[in-house]
């Protein structure tokens, strides 16, 4: 006999389940069902483009307000950090020039594959790309076709370049602003949460736009599509894989003297609970409080972490610039190099804060895209259906960039106690795994660990000058 509970008790609340793995579920179904359909029935598979179309044209559509947003956010985020003094300005220039250095390796690595040559996407494209090159205008022009007529029109009129313009002058000018630009920053940050919130909606619609343009483009062309999909998303993985434990692991060496293999071991739970959620962001608390265990500072760590989650996209870097030249190949209008550096520019810029949710990405792909060649957007709705597949390297490597990051600047600031590290990743100082509190060692002091009294590492106080954890997006760098 049921038993129902009394009067004034309330039944224990169920917990909330993650709906994402669904979604991740259904576009691999979306993306089978489609080579199937595009190899069983090719003519009826070309007419289903229109699906994969329309999620195109809903990516598109956010394009402006998502860039505007980190953009504005972002600005404030380094005014922040830099107030620290050496610690922010360190951490910010670090960040900018790994960032850089992830975009030209993805771009070597397109321009070495070529993976989407040979599969002639949309023939027309080539006549367009030839029309606007025609019509193109001058340098002159150009400049000032980057001021819009109006504020708010920059964010209407689906000009990319327009929309950064205004994103900066507004940044700048809250910072001019000081506490009296506080209010108008949380508002923006509400407005973040809000953009983010529908772009993670129109993402539930991405098994249906994938479908539609895998489907289309495999009845069209075959089996090379399934040849190109699968050497972007090798070298991708292979791509990745050498960031993390060549170039990461050169500079961590280096510059701290620590083996990248036992910093990953030493973050495996981690590296387990990204891979299963295809999100660093799940990883982001415990990060806190593994980096003040391993003898970081709680400032750095405060500073580092959060701040490197929105300017230290590894991961992303590479995806965005490797996706653009494969776009651009498979639509048989190659990008030559006089065209890759100022997207390579671009990127820069509109890659900081690029993982605010999943799509974010893609939004920040299309906005890349949309600046430079607006005849190759529409291909970015065949590369949503690999999307997916590509998203953990993404995150993984996302991850590991900032977990360096964070020892390497801990070490040039001074805020690093290198004997703790030893014991810590030795295993002589295991990681409390129950609490995620970092218990006080003899001979800590100075470092990581030493105040008895601190609360749990997500807090508030974990960023005293950051960007908090809590104040952005959800799903950092699956994007």
């Amino acid at each position: 006999m049921p038993v129902t509970p009394a009067a004034g008790e309330t039944s224990p609340a169920r917990p909330r389940q993650d709906r994402v793995h669904y979604l991740y579920l259904a576009v691999v179904a979306a993306v089978a069902l489609g080579i199937a359909v595009g190899l069983a029935a090719p003519d009826a598979a070309v007419e289903l483009k229109p699906l994969g179309t329309a999620f195109v044209n809903l990516i598109k559509m956010m394009i402006s307000p998502v860039i505007f947003v980190t953009i504005v956010l972002g600005i404030g985020s380094v005014a922040r950090a830099a107030k620290v003094g050496r610690v922010g300005l360190i951490t910010i220039g670090y960040f900018m020039v790994m960032s850089t250095f992830a975009l030209a390796i993805g771009l070597a690595v397109g321009n070495l594959l070529h993976p989407g040559a040979g599969l002639h996407l949309d023939p027309s494209s080539t006549a367009t790309a030839h029309k606007q090159a025609e019509g193109a205008e001058g340098t002159t022009d150009f400049l000032l076709g980057i001021v819009p007529d109006t504020l708010l029109s920059a964010l209407t009129g689906g000009e990319v370049l327009q929309t950064l313009l205004v994103a900066l002058l507004t940044g700048f000018g809250l910072q001019q602003l000081g506490a009296a630009g506080a209010p108008i920053l949380r508002g923006i940050e509400h407005v973040q949460r809000l953009v983010f919130r529908i772009l993670a909606m129109i993402m539930w619609a991405a098994p249906v736009g994938a479908f539609g343009a895998i489907a289309a483009v495999v009845g069209e062309t075959g089996w090379s599509a399934l040849r190109s999909l699968g050497v972007i998303m090798l070298g991708f993985y292979l791509t990745c894989a050498l960031f993390v434990f060549v170039v990461l692991g050169a500079v961590l060496w280096f510059g701290a003297r620590m083996n990248i293999l036992r910093l990953l071991r030493y973050l495996a739970r981690e590296f387990l609970l990204i891979l299963s959620t295809s999100s660093s962001e799940t990883a982001l608390p415990r990060l806190i409080a593994k980096m003040e265990h391993l003898g970081v500072s709680r400032p750095v760590v405060g500073i580092t972490v959060p701040t490197g989650y929105s300017f230290n996209l590894d991961g992303t870097s590479i995806y965005l610039t490797m996706a653009t030249l494969f776009i651009a190949s498979a639509q048989d209008s190659p990008l030559p190099v006089s065209a890759q550096i100022p997207l390579l520019l671009f990127m820069i810029v509109a890659s900081k804060g690029a993982a605010g949710v999943s799509g974010a990405g893609l939004a920040t792909l299309a906005g890349g895209l949309q600046s430079h060649r607006p005849e190759l957007v529409d291909g970015v709705g065949f590369i949503v259906g690999i999307d997916r597949f590509m998203s953990e390297a993404r995150a993984l490597t996302n991850f590991a960039g900032n977990a360096v990051a964070t020892v390497l600047i801990g070490h040039w600031t001074g805020e690093f106690d290198a004997d703790r590290s030893r014991r810590v990743l030795s295993g002589a100082d295991p990681f409390n795994e129950a609490t995620l509190l970092d218990v006080p060692q003899p001979g800590d002091a100075g470092t990581a660990g030493t105040d008895p009294t601190r609360t749990a590492p997500d807090g508030p106080a974990t960023a005293p000058d950051g960007p908090a954890s809590d104040g952005r997006a959800p799903d950092k760098a699956s994007a």
